[in-house]
């Protein structure tokens, strides 16, 4: 491409909003020509550009170019409009991007963002950095009281900007006052109606509050059976009150139950996100906190132990084999059905944790409905393991019309008897770790993957050679 022609182009240069995830290929050209000036160093010219166009154009170019020319991009980039482009990115796509920068360009770009924008940003870093930028700070003291609050919890994601209304405002005032503080907090749904001491006394939706007369008090028309959350309390947590009560936003309390934020349904939405990526790569074998990007040390360090641990329930199991050596020697037929068992045990067990997990998460199992939920798995698993152990048996009666098989009908029995009681068992066992796990505070998505896939095996393989040593060669 020649310089007149990628001068003629640049002058012309838009990009086409794309859907989530979608790559427009209308926006091919335009990332040749971006990825040219940026290798050709073509600084001013990309950023008069980028000044141009909308920051969440911006972000999604970004996300579209090669990580090093990405990071380069950014660089170039002053604080105004990166401050916009950052708010629009993913927090994964901010740490890789900003890794390369200066405190000093971090505290430019973060000084412009909303205090729990900038607290979001935070959270990537290691403590010492986070800390040393919390420090050169304007807004310090907001800042510092967000981060003094745990990861993951209520305090750190929370937004500080809402309405309070004492409990004797008028609806009329009420909305006079709502229309004045819509540019500071951009989206209201929720009016929250304080009492005695600034204790919150319930809440009022904007819709019931345009609709009431103008001379109603809050008080007459307010819900006083509001969910709150302390500042404490764990982003899951939020997230699962919030479905059971199908609330768009939740108030934050401190310990004298005065307003301190709310949760709003845009963080509501992240935790969720959050969440499922976290459960996904727990019931993977990985680290909840894997990236895509880890360096080589932080793939062996996040997996690795994950990997040792199935290592020692495969072992375990290859030692239960190893003990039926004898029964092996005498009907070598019967190593053929290992692999069917510990594939059932494996299969029953995960489909029952990953429901049991789902339910847990979602709120949806609630503490008075679990012996009724384990006794449906029970029933389910029975016919399930009937049934496919039923299929077993008459595929080795067929298998015996046309194989030299010793004694085939107690073959038959014993094979379909095992996958009876694994599939029963695993499917047991896959439905109430979770549970237990999640009693005594352990993510109950640990319980899926290594953990009860490796349990399942060995019980498996256990309980086939003792129907196999009862049935088939007793």
């Amino acid at each position: 491409m020649t310089t007149d022609t990628l001068a003629k182009e640049q002058e012309t240069l838009t990009w086409t909003r794309e859907p989530a995830q979608e790559p427009l290929e209308e926006n091919d050209e335009v990332l040749d020509v971006v990825r040219e000036m940026i290798r050709t160093g073509k600084r001013d010219e990309v950023v008069e550009l980028m000044k141009r166009w909308d920051p969440v154009d911006v972000m999604q170019l970004l996300t579209r170019l090669r990580l090093k020319l990405a990071r380069k991009l950014f660089q170039w980039l002053p604080a105004n409009p990166s401050v916009k482009v950052i708010a629009e990115l993913r927090p994964e796509y901010r740490s890789i991007l900003m890794e390369e920068t200066t405190l000093e360009q971090f505290r430019d770009i973060l000084a412009g963002l909303d205090p729990e924008d900038a607290i979001e940003i935070l959270n990537g870093f290691p403590d010492d950095v986070a800390d040393e930028l919390i420090a050169r700070l304007p807004d310090v003291e907001d800042i510092a009281t967000r981060a003094g609050y745990k990861d993951d919890s209520a305090g750190r994601i929370m937004a500080r900007k809402f309405v309070a209304l004492p409990e004797e405002c008028l609806a009329g005032e009420a909305v006079t006052l709502m229309r004045a503080e819509a540019d500071r907090i951009r989206k209201i749904f929720t009016v929250y109606v304080t009492g005695t001491n600034g204790r919150l006394a319930g809440t009022v939706e904007v819709g019931t509050l345009l609709l009431a007369p103008a001379d109603t008090q809050l008080k007459d028309i307010m819900n006083r059976d509001v969910l709150t959350v302390s500042a404490d309390t764990d982003q899951e947590e939020v997230l699962r009150l919030a479905r059971k009560r199908d609330m768009r936003t939740v108030p934050v309390l401190n310990g004298d139950g005065q307003l301190i934020g709310r949760i709003t349904p845009k963080q509501l939405t992240r935790v969720a996100a959050d969440e499922a990526n976290e459960d996904m790569l727990l019931m993977s074998g990985v680290s909840g906190e894997a990236r895509s990007d880890d360096t080589v040390y932080r793939i062996v360090r996040g997996r690795l132990p994950w990997l040792l641990a199935g290592l020692i329930g495969a072992s375990v199991a290859a030692t239960v084999v190893g003990s039926y050596e004898d029964q092996l020697a005498k009907a070598a037929i019967l190593a053929a059905f290992i692999p069917v068992t510990m594939s059932m045990a494996g299969n029953a067990g995960l489909q029952a944790s990953a429901v049991a997990v789902q339910g847990l998460a979602t709120g949806a199992l609630w503490s008075g409905d679990i012996f009724f939920r384990l006794i449906k798995e029970l029933i389910a698993a029975l016919v399930n393991g009937a049934i496919a152990g039923t299929i077993l048996g008459c595929m080795v009666m067929t298998a015996s019309m046309f194989l030299p098989l010793e004694d085939p009908l107690n073959l038959a029995f014993a094979t379909s008897m095992s996958l009876l009681c694994v599939t029963t068992l695993a499917a047991m066992v896959g439905a109430t770790i979770p549970i237990v796990l999640d009693k005594i505070g352990i993510d109950p998505a640990m319980a899926i993957g290594v953990f009860i896939t490796s349990s399942n095996d060995v019980l498996g393989v256990l309980i086939f050679f003792l129907m196999a040593t009862t049935f088939y060669l007793g």
